[in-house]
């Protein structure tokens, strides 16, 4: 975890500097006024923009590991507090997108391998299939205006299309469509994966033994196959939960969600680069902790597998 986190640290701060993407951080900082020449060696002494690039990032570094992740040029508010007003939104629409994710990935992956080559089957499949090919922002799109326009106007019930809350909606309303749109895609891979990893584990020889010795199709399934065939499912739905945290910003943007992935994209168009950077390395912390949680998980999916010294 120590060397990807400084690695990707070492990109960022590249990234930043003038000679690679272009700019001048003390004209990023000030905006298009006119300033002298005095304030503008000001701005640059102040900010260490002086020093060279080592001295610059190891400022940098003892600042993060201190919790401080600079301040904003267009705001003038610390990083820091921005990013951790906007992250519980972010971690909300995830964590909701990947519940539906996790419930309807597994089920309908679950029916495609017991109901094999049925119309069932075939249904996920098709499915699947569709949504794995629409862009995400394109089906957000799509959603807002038949939930939101078309329903509205043919007088059924319509959902919100945009926005985290509103008079006239609960909060949870308005999680719906951005959370749906978030899980699209994420949903028809976790079904597939089921299906396969499923598949896989009843033409084992433990399974055959398990139907052998009475047990019905059920009990089969659900007490010897399924905590096989979940350990590259819980893999994926981990992944995606740290991918989620990190790739809201197309439909956070689309639904106007007040997040950190919606913070991003307007910190990029206005080249706020101690919020794109802040944003970044929050998110590449996220995705580190949560693989390690996930790969901690597998021992207790699988008996077979334990951490530690094997005895001899």
């Amino acid at each position: 975890m120590v060397p990807v986190f400084i690695g990707v640290t070492i990109i960022l701060f590249i990234l930043r500097s003038p000679g690679v993407l272009g700019g001048d951080p003390v004209r990023m900082i000030t905006g298009e006024r006119a300033i002298s020449e005095t304030l503008y060696n000001q701005i640059v002494e102040k900010n260490g923009l002086d020093k060279p690039f080592y001295v610059q990032y190891y400022r940098y570094m003892s600042k993060l590991l201190q919790g401080d992740l600079g301040e904003s040029y267009q705001k003038g508010r610390p990083v820091t507090d921005i990013l951790l007003s906007k992250f519980p939104n972010t971690l909300k629409l995830a964590i909701t997108a990947v519940l539906i994710e996790m419930f309807f990935g597994i089920v309908a992956g679950m029916i495609s391998a017991i109901k094999r080559y049925s119309f069932w089957d075939v249904l996920v499949t098709f499915s699947t299939s569709v949504l794995v090919s629409l862009p995400v922002f394109w089906f957000g799109m799509l959603l807002q205006i038949l939930f939101g326009l078309k329903f509205k106007e043919w007088g059924l019930p319509y959902l919100p299309m945009s926005q985290m809350q509103s008079d006239q909606f609960p909060q949870i309303v308005h999680l719906i469509l951005p959370a749906v749109t978030l899980a699209a895609v994420s949903t028809a891979y976790t079904a597939r994966i089921m299906r396969s990893q499923l598949l896989e584990v009843m033409g084992q020889d433990y399974m055959r033994t398990a139907a052998a010795k009475g047990l019905s199709g059920s009990q089969v399934i659900w007490g010897h196959g399924m905590k096989n065939a979940l350990i590259p499912v819980i893999t994926f739905l981990g992944l995606d939960l740290g991918a989620m945290v990190g790739g809201t910003v197309l439909t956070e943007t689309v639904f106007s969600w007040p997040g950190v992935g919606r913070e991003i994209y307007l910190a990029i168009g206005q080249r706020d680069w101690p919020i794109v950077m802040g944003g970044v390395v929050i998110i590449v912390f996220m995705v580190m902790v949560i693989n390690l949680l996930v790969d901690i998980s597998y021992a207790f999916l699988d008996p077979r597998i334990r951490y530690g010294r094997q005895a001899t």
